[in-house]
């Protein structure tokens, strides 16, 4: 079938496996281009691993350092007639290219907060790897069936007591616009929000993985947040998601402890404002990606989702001397190139006389534009989008 883009809102409703394809080979060669990652990690579980950071995290160990990589997530599989999602198409994709290079990768498509997910990860690791060095935890999900209770969690994304009024931006059409965001109604939409996005679950699979004796001695895990600059706070960092990212961070302690005995560690990884699914259904963050893009690009220290990770990996996680860098709060920061102080100052200024009729001029709305459609598979170089594709393309390590 010919597969062209189709937007609803803030969501691509296709994708392009060829492109999508095109996208992963690209973040690989980036990775094998820096250089193996000094005592990287060999046996990898990466848990919401389809898209974006997830994806990036399982290239990064597996080209970076020949990690055999588990990968868990929850896509929609190709059909005749009907595109798979992006992150089917991309761990497609990886799959392929990491058994090209000899590398051993396995997929389970499935809820990743169920008991069940957990079980079938669990035994895939005992009868394939043993055990595991490194657990990255890079879940990203509207609701969350409790595995526990059966309850369904759905978060929401709003500011808490006051109404948030800023500017904003459609990044399809260049308009930009004020928008009002009512406060939540009552605490129960913070206590469901940090109950889907926060460090509970991210708990559960490492207590489940240590009781089945799948972590290895001085395994490390590994879980993402952001924190972003004042005039975010109040949708963000100081809203109901910044409430479940302190909850996730607050959850280090306890899988410390777990982790002790075995000589392992918990981080969280505060990385950069970048064009995701997720940070595209932000109200105010695309018009502020947009101007940071243009300022980072002209200072030459722009990164993407690939760049981001590799140099968690070979700069944070796995240094030469085995030390981590934290910041007062013992988080590792690869968001430091976002929040210097002349960064910041640039934007804040283009903030504030960033309008529809001069964003061509003083963003780059067009950047972030061509990499939201590059997460689905379009706008690559070399690749005809008018002709016909084969939509069916199968993970090969998953029996449809």
């Amino acid at each position: 079938m010919i597969i062209q883009p189709r937007t609803r809102g803030f969501i691509c409703l296709t994708s392009h496996p060829q492109g999508a394809a095109q996208n992963i080979k690209n973040q690989i060669e980036y990775v094998k281009s820096k250089g193996e990652i000094a005592n990287g990690p060999k046996k990898v579980l990466v848990i919401g691993a389809s898209t974006g950071f997830g994806i990036a995290s399982r290239i990064s160990a597996a080209f970076g350092s020949g990690a055999a990589t588990i990968g868990v997530f929850f896509e929609k599989p190709a059909a005749e007639g009907k595109p798979g999602t992006a992150g089917w198409y991309n761990s497609a994709a990886f799959e392929k290219e990491a058994h090209e290079a000899g590398l051993y990768a396995k997929s389970i498509n499935g809820d990743a907060f169920s008991d069940d997910i957990k079980k079938q990860t669990i035994e895939l690791i005992k009868k394939d790897l043993g055990q595991v060095d490194l657990v990255v935890y890079s879940l990203a999900s509207p609701r969350r069936t409790h595995p526990k209770t059966g309850v369904v969690h759905a978060s929401v994304l709003k500011p808490i007591q006051e109404p948030f009024t800023d500017k904003t931006v459609d990044f399809h059409t260049g308009v930009v616009s004020d928008i009002t965001i009512q406060p939540v109604e009552n605490s129960e939409d913070i206590a469901n929000t940090v109950a889907v996005m926060g460090g509970e679950d991210w708990k559960f699979w490492i207590e489940d993985l240590k009781a089945a004796g799948l972590l290895a001695e001085g395994a490390k895990t590994v879980a993402y947040s952001y924190i972003g600059p004042e005039l975010t706070y109040p949708i963000y960092r100081n809203g109901t998601i910044g409430r479940a990212k302190d909850d996730l961070e607050g959850t280090v302690p306890a899988i410390n402890a777990i982790l002790s005995d075995l000589h392992g560690v918990a981080y969280v990884s505060v990385n950069k404002a970048l064009v995701t699914q997720s940070s595209s259904a932000i109200p105010v963050v695309p018009l502020y990606i947009s101007l940071l893009y243009k300022v980072m690009k002209e200072k030459g220290i722009h990164e993407g989702t690939i760049e981001q990770m590799q140099r968690l990996f070979a700069e944070r996680l796995y240094t030469a001397d085995g030390k981590v860098l934290l910041d007062d709060k013992g988080r590792i920061r690869v968001d430091d190139l976002e929040m210097r102080a002349d960064v910041q100052a640039e934007v804040a200024a283009l903030w504030e006389k960033a309008n529809t009729e001069n964003l061509t001029e003083i963003s780059d709305i067009e950047g972030y534009r061509n990499e939201f459609f590059n997460l689905f598979g379009f706008n690559f170089d070399g690749i005809d989008y008018n002709a016909d594709t084969n939509e069916v393309v199968a993970v090969p390590s998953i029996e449809n």
